[in-house]
C-alpha cells in the first residue's frame, strides 16, 4: 500500500512540471501597486459606485457607455461590445484608488488599468456610502501591452442601475463553472479556482459539468475523455468513468495545475466562499448518475439554508434517459431540477426551470406559460453580443447561460426596468 502511494506521489510530481498553459497573462502592478497603501472599501461604499457611466476618454476602444457593478471584492466594468474590466479598489485618505486590467473577449487583447476618484469628484460620497452621489468621475489610464498605462480613460457617473432590475432575480450564468479554458483565462474551467474567479466577470450563477468516476464519485469535468485540451500531459488517458477518484486526484492536473474537484467540494466552496445564487448541474454521463448526485444536492441545499445563503442548485435533465433516471428517485417532483426538453417534460417531472437552447428563439408564449405555473426560464448557451442584446430586449427569459457574462451584464443592467 505504501509503495503504491509513493508511486502515485512521484507521478504527481512528474506531471506537475508538464503545464502547457496558453492563458493570456493578467497585467498587474505587482509589488509596486498603490493598493498596498490603501484600506479596503466597505460593502456600502462599493455599492455606491454601481451605475451607468458615460465614457469621456477611451471611448474609441470601450464605447460611449459602460456599466459598473461590484461583486464581492471586485469592481467589474462591462462594455457593449465584449470589452470588460476587473479592478481592485482601496481608500487612500480621501481618494479612491483603482487598479486591475481590461480584456476583450473575442481575442486576446488586454492591458493594465490604473485610475482614481478624487475626493471632490465622488471620493468623499463613496467613503460616506452616500446612496445618491451627486458626481463620480473616474480618471486614469490603460495600457495596450504588458503593464504599461499610457492611454487616458475617464468615466462619468450618469445614473444608478434601475432599482426594479436589482429587485428581480435575473441569472447571469457562466459556462463550465465560470469560463472556458479555450478563452485563455488564468484558471481552468470546472475548477474551484474558476468558481472563485467568475464573479469578477459579472456572473451571478454557474453551470458545472458533472461526471462519475469508476467508484461512483461525482466530479467536475466537461469532456468524456482526459485530454491535453483540459489537462496537463500525464500518465492517464481515456474516459473519466474508467478511473477511480484516487487515481484522478493523484495523477491528473487541470490545464493550470489544479486538481479535478468533486461535486461536493465545488458546491461547498460556492456556498462558503462566494455570493453566487444559482448552480446548474449539467449531467454529462449517459449512465444513471442521479442516485449519486441527488444526495449531494440535498446536503448542500441544507448547508446553504443553515448559513442563510440564497442558493439554488438545479439538477439538469438534458435527455429522455436523464428524465427516466431522475424519475426513479424517491420524491423526484420535489427535487429542484432543470429540464432542457419540452414544456410538457417540465410539467411531467415538475422541474423548477425550463431551459431551452437559444436557437429555438425567444418563445415568449412558452416562457409566459412557465411563469404562470410559478416556474422560471433560462436559455443557453448565448455568446454573440447582438443576439444577447436582442434576447434581453425582446425576450422574457429569467436568465442566460453564456461564456461571456460581462456582455449579458451590460445589456441587462442598462435597462430602465
Amino acid at each position: 500500500m505504501k509503495k503504491n502511494i509513493f508511486t502515485l506521489f512521484c507521478l504527481a510530481l512528474l506531471i506537475a512540471g508538464c503545464n502547457k498553459s496558453k492563458e493570456v497573462a493578467v497585467p498587474s502592478a505587482g509589488p509596486n501597486s498603490i493598493l498596498k497603501e490603501t484600506t479596503p472599501l466597505s460593502n456600502p461604499s462599493r455599492n455606491t459606485m454601481d451605475g451607468i457611466y458615460k465614457v469621456t476618454a477611451g471611448n474609441d476602444l470601450f464605447g460611449d457607455q459602460v456599466v459598473i457593478k461590484w461583486s464581492r471584492k471586485k469592481m467589474s466594468i462591462f462594455c457593449s461590445d465584449g470589452h470588460y474590466f476587473v479592478l481592485d479598489a482601496g481608500q487612500l485618505d480621501t481618494v479612491i484608488m483603482l487598479q486591475g486590467y481590461w480584456r476583450y473577449c473575442y481575442n486576446d487583447n488586454t492591458g493594465a488599468v490604473s485610475a482614481y476618484i478624487a475626493r471632490e469628484e465622488g471620493g468623499r460620497d463613496i467613503m460616506k456610502a452616500n446612496t445618491h452621489p451627486q458626481e463620480i468621475i473616474i480618471r486614469g489610464g490603460y495600457g495596450s501591452s504588458g503593464n504599461e498605462v499610457n492611454n487616458a480613460i475617464e468615466f462619468v457617473y450618469q445614473r444608478p442601475i434601475s432599482p426594479s432590475l436589482l429587485s428581480k432575480h435575473y441569472s447571469i450564468l457562466a459556462h463550465r463553472s465560470g469560463g472556458r479554458t479555450s478563452d485563455h483565462l488564468p484558471v481552468s474551467e470546472n475548477s474551484i479556482n474558476m468558481i472563485n474567479f467568475t464573479e469578477g466577470l459579472g456572473s451571478t450563477g454557474i453551470e458545472i459539468d458533472v461526471q462519475l468516476t469508476s467508484d461512483g464519485i461525482p466530479v467536475l469535468y466537461h469532456d468524456a475523455d482526459l485530454n491535453i485540451r483540459l489537462t496537463q500531459k500525464g500518465p492517464l488517458s481515456g474516459p473519466i468513468k474508467d478511473f477511480t477518484y484516487t487515481q484522478l486526484y493523484y495523477l491528473v492536473r487541470l490545464i493550470h495545475g489544479e486538481r479535478m474537484p468533486t461535486l461536493r467540494e465545488a458546491l461547498m466552496f460556492t456556498i462558503d466562499s462566494t455570493l453566487l445564487t444559482d448552480v446548474y448541474l449539467d449531467m454529462k454521463e449517459k449512465v444513471p448518475t442521479m442516485s449519486a448526485v441527488v444526495p449531494i444536492q440535498q446536503e448542500m441545499l441544507q448547508r446553504a439554508k443553515d448559513k442563510g445563503r440564497e442558493l439554488n442548485i438545479y439538477i439538469g435533465l438534458p435527455s429522455a434517459d436523464a428524465i427516466t433516471d431522475f424519475m426513479n428517485q424517491p420524491g423526484y417532483k420535489d427535487i429542484p431540477s432543470l429540464c432542457e426538453l419540452t414544456t410538457d417534460d417540465v410539467q411531467t417531472v415538475n422541474s423548477h426551470v425550463w431551459a431551452p437552447r437559444w436557437t429555438e428563439g425567444t418563445q415568449n408564449d412558452l416562457v409566459a406559460q412557465m411563469h404562470s405555473q410559478g416556474r422560471i426560464a433560462w436559455t443557453w448557451t448565448l455568446d454573440d453580443k447582438d443576439w444577447i442584446r436582442q434576447y434581453i430586449s425582446d425576450g422574457q427569459f429569467d436568465g442566460i447561460l453564456t461564456n461571456y457574462p460581462f456582455i449579458v451584464g451590460y445589456y441587462h443592467y442598462i435597462r430602465e426596468n
